[in-house]
């Protein structure tokens, strides 16, 4: 992106006749270069100067009208700093807008526009000096993202992190009969479906639903083909979907093993709470085992051969982080937070299974795993003016050590994706905004603001597009958005509208298609890659709420796999790759 400097420095040396004197056709011509560059004005204003995320140009901009942006608004931060335009670029830039909006190109305009903005300058340079209180200088000493980068201590123990955790099977159960047959070159999708939508934007006559259910549906039409509601007695808060390697299993949260029911607790104290994991037959729907693991399922997804999990609440001598054995119902190894010098919200790997990442959260604002949440909402409601920083824990699964830790610009990550290519992650905060960073280094390669309270986020094919599901997470808002950014510039592209409380946004295995998951409706929204259109609405049933998503696919003999959920693709299906999931 430097090479837009460069263009614009020789660009300037080309034209070094006093602008008063040159000839306004070449004025024009460089201005379209410079709003047609990487960085330039057509990422936010189109190349027409119609408008995207940024507004109309079409009133001609002077050079000081310009300049007041890059001046004060931070999303000019990147012109400043990659294309750092001179006052003749500035002159350029709006000359060329003129022609777009059909205005006269009067050819004394740039000498005016120069005198005007040489008397801005000299106005601001003379600025009056403002008194600092003792507090103000504290703020400005931590205010940075550079300050928490120069002064970043470990927080994990050094050498390994690895704990271990009892599993215990506590039941098992009949099967049950078939639900459907699948049919082999088909891919169905899987959706857990829980009991708490938001009846408000689902009609004055919506009755949430009693029971847990396990949904599959047909990938390709969208249509949900067989479902399952779980025993009221198994029922506890859904937070994701999953299932197994093989594609033979899915997996959901279970009542806790106590038999306290969730309704009966409040807010931060349920989700602090143990529960366990139902194992289900994948074509039955039905349970097959319920599994004490110490912990309160959060996410769930595939690394390797076994199921990565991270929890909500933790058991006493509970694990943060967790690799169940499948076959088994085991636990392999994980990791307690004390070893890791905060709170674990949730955890990610990349497509070679190569490392762990889990988003950290600093304790303290809350007693124990709430931590987090309760820290967002109080920077919402503007209790907290700034918070101790959140960062990433980089784990080697093979030796259990913490290889790197990455202070994170923002506050309360909760999603991330690695690359293809395993050079840059991307990670996602409630507070409102996504960077992009170095995997090796944390260098941040830029961050840039979503919208309100963003959840998950994914990678289109090419990974030239980060979607993010702006859910309105701790803010009290019911988000309905998507922002689709550039991950070059971090610049957004386009917003979309979507479902309530959307949640989870993930790339499906054809690589064509985002679907999102609304914890409010209880609908997936499906939407094409490439036109942004909505292709689909699918209705859960009882429209309860939903969580994740994980894609079986079944080959030509009948034999299952997954090959999607909400960490990764696996089992030889990557569209970022070149290896997407044709329709049969």
């Amino acid at each position: 992106m430097r090479s837009n400097f460069f263009l614009s420095f020789a660009l300037f040396l080309t034209l070094t006749t006093p602008i008063k004197a040159q000839n306004v056709d070449a004025l024009v011509e460089r201005g379209q270069e410079l709003f047609n560059s990487d960085v330039g004005c057509k990422i936010c204003h189109a190349e027409t100067g119609e408008g995207l995320v940024g507004p109309s140009l079409l009133f001609g901009p002077s050079p000081v009208d310009i300049f007041d942006q890059l001046e004060s608004n931070p999303v000019m931060g990147v012109i400043v700093s990659e294309m750092d335009p001179s006052d003749e670029d500035l002159a350029a830039i709006s000359m060329y807008i003129r022609t777009l909006a059909g205005m006269e190109l009067e050819a004394d305009l740039p000498e005016r526009w120069l005198t005007d903005l040489e008397a801005v300058k000299s106005s601001q340079a003379e600025g009056p000096v403002f008194a600092k209180t003792a507090r103000d200088l504290q703020v400005e000493a931590i205010e940075t993202f550079a300050s928490v980068q120069d002064t970043w201590t470990r927080r994990s123990k050094e050498g390994s992190v690895l704990s271990h955790y009892q599993s215990q099977v506590l039941q098992t159960f009949d099967p049950g009969e078939a639900k459907f047959e699948p049919q082999p070159g088909k891919t169905y999708f899987y959706e857990n479906v829980g009991t708490a939508s938001t009846p408000a934007v689902l009609g004055d006559d919506y009755v949430l639903p009693e029971k847990n259910q396990i949904v599959v549906g047909d990938a390709e039409t969208h249509e949900v083909v067989a479902s399952y509601a779980l025993p009221k007695n198994l029922r506890a808060t859904v937070h994701t979907t999953m299932t197994s390697p093989d594609g033979r299993y899915a997996y959901i949260i279970g009542a806790r093993a106590d038999g306290v029911a969730d309704s009966d607790m409040a807010g931060l104290a349920r989700l602090e709470a143990s529960a366990t994991l139902l194992k289900a037959d994948a074509v039955t729907l039905q349970p097959v085992s319920q599994i004490d693991i110490g912990g309160r399922i959060h996410h769930g997804q595939i690394f390797k051969d076994y199921m990565l999990l991270d929890m909500f609440g933790r058991a006493p001598n509970g694990l943060a982080l967790m690799l169940l054995d499948p076959n088994t119902d085991e636990i392999i190894g994980g990791v307690k937070d004390v070893d890791l010098g905060g709170f674990v919200y949730t955890v990610w790997s990349d497509k070679d299974y190569e490392y762990i990442y889990a988003l950290m959260e600093p304790a303290g604002y809350a007693p124990g795993r709430g931590t987090g949440m309760a820290a967002a909402y109080d920077m919402y409601g503007g209790k907290l003016l700034a918070m101790r920083p959140y960062w990433v824990a980089k784990i080697n699964p093979e030796t259990w050590e913490v290889e790197a830790e990455f202070p994170i610009p923002g506050y309360r990550p909760n999603w991330l994706i690695v690359d293809a290519a395993k050079e840059y992650f991307y990670v996602i905060n409630t507070m409102g905004n996504a960077a992009k960073m170095n995997l090796e280094t944390g260098e941040v390669l830029w961050t840039n603001g979503t919208g309100i309270g963003p959840y998950g986020g994914s990678l289109n094919a090419d990974e030239t597009e980060l979607w993010v599901a702006n859910k309105g997470e701790a803010a009290g808002f019911m988000g309905r958005t998507l922002t689709v950014l550039n991950t070059e510039t971090g610049y957004p592209q386009e917003t979309l509208y979507g479902a309530y409380k959307v949640d989870h946004v993930l790339l499906s295995p054809n690589g064509k298609e985002m679907w999102a998951t609304s914890n409010a409706e209880g609908r997936i929204y499906v939407y094409d890659v490439n036109t942004k259109e909505l292709l689909s609405k699918i209705d859960m049933p009882g429209n309860g709420d939903v969580h994740g998503l994980a894609w079986v696919h079944y080959d030509e003999n009948g034999e299952s796999r997954t090959v999607r959920d909400q960490g990764n693709f696996h089992n030889g299906v990557n569209p970022m790759t070149g290896n997407a999931l044709a329709a049969p």
